[in-house]
């Protein structure tokens, strides 16, 4: 993980079960990008949560982008193939 991701990342397994939240808070990561996901703006979700700010919202997709690149993708030969 780099630096920045470090100073706004915490993944501590007394926190939240062990899930990535933003550092702290109890905002777990994935509840940042699913609202991302579900097209609720940054703006609402800062209304909703006060104590996130621009630079956690993007953390927590830099924080997702980090996560899946380093993923190795398998296919797997089906019959239709």
């Amino acid at each position: 993980m780099s630096e920045y991701l470090l100073e706004k990342i915490e993944i501590n397994p007394k926190i939240m079960l062990g899930k990535p939240v933003i550092k702290g808070t109890r905002i777990p990561v994935e509840i940042i990008l699913r609202k991302l996901s579900q097209n609720i703006s940054v703006e609402e979700i800062l209304r909703d949560y006060p104590r996130l700010t621009r630079e956690d919202i993007r953390a927590a997709l830099d924080y997702a982008a980090e996560s899946v690149s380093g993923e190795e993708v398998h296919l797997l030969k089906t019959k239709s193939s």
